[in-house]
């Protein structure tokens, strides 16, 4: 499962291997022999460069669907207001079937989670027997995707 947090003890990026990401975020399937020109480096070397970002959870190399053209009809936010440990909390929802995205928030919710389902039945299914069941949980708003217009993953390093 993916985890992306705000802060890391990992050091910081040098300028090769954040060349090698925005390659990447460009086109997920450039070859390493076109990475390693665009960069300067070996083909061998970006390599095991990539293969080191993978291997520390700086970057995963996936395939980004178009959730309705595979069977996903109805996605949804889903703001939730709680108590107790957030952050087990967090660790719980990540587990829910159908649940993609989890983040803890400041301001009117304490998370955000993001939800893929196949129809409007599976929706009610996660939201009303696995995410308000769940211990310190007390409300919850969903809001319904009606449309996608952007989804991003190339916003670069900094």
């Amino acid at each position: 499962m993916a985890q992306r947090t705000a802060a890391t003890s990992s050091p910081p990026l040098d300028h090769v291997s954040k060349a090698i990401i925005e390659q990447l975020q460009d086109d997920g399937r450039r070859s390493y022999a076109a990475i390693a020109q665009a960069v300067g480096l070996s083909e061998a070397a970006v390599r095991q460069r990539v293969q080191k970002l993978v291997d520390g959870g700086v970057v995963q190399i996936v395939a980004v669907t178009d959730p309705i053209q595979v069977g996903f009809t109805r996605q949804a936010m889903i703001g939730i207001r709680a108590s107790g440990d957030i952050e087990d909390l967090a660790d719980a929802l990540a587990d829910v079937p159908g649940v993609d995205y989890v983040v803890i928030t400041a301001g009117g919710f304490d998370l955000l989670v993001e939800v893929v389902c196949e129809d409007d039945a599976q929706l009610l299914e996660i939201v009303n027997r696995h995410i308000r069941t769940l211990p310190g949980v007390h409300a919850t708003e969903t809001f319904v995707y009606l449309k996608l217009r952007k989804q991003n993953y190339n916003w670069g390093t900094r």
